[in-house]
């Protein structure tokens, strides 16, 4: 357990890092799946440089959404051959203060957009804004309307994997519970994908997916103590990212509850090093990659700016498994 408790000091050392974390270039090399859509052309009449980037995010206190800033800085420098300006805000999961930090991009005059939507359809309007003001706008992470290009993990296929080795971990039976989020595209896919992979076993029984984590280790902690003051025995855990899971560890240990094994999505570091310690029930994360995700934004918003054909606008990144050996 002492090594668990490091884990969580280090967790918490580094959120506090990341409030006030510089941008750091990273490399990651993966093999993306592309969906072709039909074609579209750009509209610009003239190419357009790329001198500065709103980028509006869930939650800077995630590592996942940190190194995707990251990547989005280092690769729009790379790409501009110069310094490039970044307005980076953080929308909390709250549809109303994403429209207005997008409002203020546009008074701002950014070149591109990248952003992942806090509602996929609320936002629709302020994109068609922003878009008529002559700026590109990247969906990451997330589906939103009206976006120029869209870039995410295969959520279905990663909440498919992670579910299918909880399963395989209990014996294909056995009470399973989902600790859900707020309801953007992402998590819903993460969610479908996990109980398709459940719905293969009749002898799983599936007590709850209701609980709302909504993204934090706090939520996870309030979600999971609800979940163990309401059933007695839980064999299975699915959360919809590492941070919730890392709360849900921490209710179940402070609750003294280590029945039930749990898998998780993201595949932030703090997540894999819990994974490979002995003596906790975290078995696996699915990993999401930011890296590809936001330099393949950076690529698809350069091109656009620069008056090119643009034919894919909708790629998936697929997701692997980090598991406890």
């Amino acid at each position: 357990m002492s090594l668990i408790k490091q884990s969580i000091s280090r967790f918490h050392k580094a959120r506090q890092l990341w409030k006030g974390y510089r941008l750091m270039p990273s490399l990651l090399a993966v093999s993306i799946v592309a969906v072709s859509l039909s074609p579209l052309a750009s509209q610009s009449s003239e190419p357009q440089p790329l001198k500065s980037i709103g980028i509006s995010v869930a939650d800077l206190g995630n590592p996942y959404f940190v190194q995707l800033v990251d990547t989005v800085s280092s690769k729009a420098e790379e790409l501009a051959g110069e310094p490039v300006k970044m307005l980076i805000r953080s929308d909390a999961y709250d549809w109303q203060r994403q429209i207005s930090q997008i409002n203020d991009f546009i008074e701002q005059k950014v070149d591109l957009i990248i952003l992942t939507a806090a509602d996929e359809y609320k936002v629709a309007a302020v994109v068609a804004k922003a878009q008529r003001a002559g700026i590109k706008v990247i969906a990451v992470d997330v589906n939103a309307q009206g976006a120029d290009a869209t870039i995410t993990t295969d959520n279905v296929q990663a909440g498919a994997i992670a579910c299918e080795k909880l399963a395989e971990k209990i014996g294909y039976q056995g009470d399973f519970v989902i600790i859900n989020g707020v309801l953007v595209s992402s998590v819903i896919e993460r969610v479908a994908g996990c109980k398709s992979a459940l719905n293969k076993y009749p002898d799983i029984t599936l007590l709850s997916d209701r609980m709302n984590g909504t993204g934090s280790v706090e939520g996870g902690m309030e979600a999971m103590t609800y979940l163990m003051e309401e059933y007695h025995h839980i064999d299975a855990v699915f959360t919809i990212n590492d941070p919730t899971a890392f709360g849900a560890l921490r209710a179940a240990q402070q609750a003294n509850r280590n029945e039930f094994v749990l898998a998780s999505i993201d595949g932030a570091p703090f997540a894999a090093e819990i994974i490979k310690q002995k003596g906790n029930p975290w078995i696996a994360t699915a990993v999401q990659r930011p890296i590809p995700m936001a330099e393949k934004a950076i690529e698809i918003g350069m091109d656009l700016l620069k008056g090119k054909d643009v034919t894919q606008r909708f790629i998936l990144i697929p997701s692997t498994l980090i598991e406890k050996n």
